[in-house]
């Protein structure tokens, strides 16, 4: 897929809100809810700042979590909106397998928490931040939706859960869906507002930067005897700009009529953990060093997107996820909020 071509432009006048955005200052979420900013219109943020950052957002956040099913029925109740985009979940491979209970609490229970509460309220259309990790260890690459959703952890398994729960929802109460299947978001605001503030950080391209800036001595590369070109993982990253815009599209589509769709969302291009890095010393200009360690339980050797359906069904194409680029605007972030949101 060529990832400089531009991406058809839809038309966006069929969207309103409000949007309740759950998530809506963490990472994925904040630059989703600029997106909307930008188009006019409304959104509500709701989030329990377990990892997100109210410094990221300037539109109204009601403070709660999904587990307070009242707050989430007031919630409904007094912004009644139009559409939710769900972003509030775990999102960590490794700390999945670890700890499975915590995923399966906050990535199942907690979304069904959401489903009833928009059954409650009349509100039928909701965007979903679904994952490649679903796929498992792919029969096939590059990966086309329609490989097998087998995942091997329970981040995987977790996600996939919530794409069954949707479906029986649309069957049977007419809910009206988008799964969106990201590969490796990355990369941050080209203004400098918006980055990637995690803690801990487990994500390869902040963490590689924070060793640009001194604040890590060196970059833990886990494993380098995968079957692949230089033995370590590889992965599809994609431009968080790019993201928010195929959220927009999702939703845009779902209020035109469209009953249930979903779709991959990568570049179809890999880069190895080594390749990042080599490509972060050419963007900052710092050495950073590396270390092998032994690999993370959980992690697939290779993934990368492949299919259409994005193109076919949102007319998506990513317009900024050349890896330069992304490093770029990371490395932008990161040197003007070098603790992040914490000033």
């Amino acid at each position: 897929m060529a990832i400089d071509s531009p991406g058809t432009e839809v038309d966006f006048a069929n969207l309103s809100g409000p949007v309740l955005v759950l998530g809506g200052a963490g990472y994925i979420g904040s630059h989703t809810v600029s997106a909307l900013e930008k188009r006019g219109i409304a959104a509500v943020v709701f989030d329990n700042f377990s990892t997100g950052h109210p410094e990221s957002v300037k539109v109204p956040i009601v403070e709660a979590s999904l587990a307070d099913r009242e707050a989430l029925a007031r919630t409904f109740e007094e912004w009644r909106p139009r559409a939710v985009m769900h972003f509030a979940a775990r999102c960590y491979v490794g700390e999945s397998v670890a700890d499975p209970s915590t995923y399966y609490r906050e990535n199942v229970i907690y979304a069904w928490n959401l489903l009833e509460a928009m059954r409650d309220a009349g509100c039928e259309e909701l965007v979903f931040s679904s994952t490649c990790a679903t796929y498992g260890v792919p029969v096939a690459l590059p990966i086309s939706e329609d490989n097998p959703q087998v995942p091997i952890n329970p981040y995987g398994r977790t996600k996939l859960h919530m794409e069954h729960m949707m479906e029986d929802y649309a069957h049977a109460y007419g809910l009206r869906y988008a799964a969106l299947r990201y590969f490796n978001a990355a990369g941050a605001a080209p203004d400098g507002d918006l980055g990637e503030h995690h803690s801990p950080e487990t994500h390869l391209i902040p963490l590689v930067l924070q060793v640009a800036l001194g604040q890590r001595d060196e970059i833990a590369i886990f494993g380098d005897d995968y079957p692949t070109p230089d033995g370590t993982c590889v992965r599809d990253y994609v431009h968080i700009v790019d993201l928010a815009d195929a959220h927009l599209r999702a939703l845009s589509r779902l209020q035109a009529g469209t009953q249930t769709l979903a779709c991959n969302l990568g570049t179809g291009e890999g880069y190895s953990v080594r390749e990042v890095i080599e490509a972060a010393r050419r963007v900052t200009g710092h050495p950073i060093p590396e270390r092998v360690v032994p690999r993370r339980p959980g992690d697939p050797p290779e993934l990368v997107s492949g299919g259409s359906r994005a193109l076919d069904l949102l007319d998506w194409r990513p317009r900024h996820s050349d890896l330069k680029e992304i490093l770029t605007d990371a490395w932008c972030f990161h040197q003007t909020n070098p603790r992040g949101y914490s000033r």
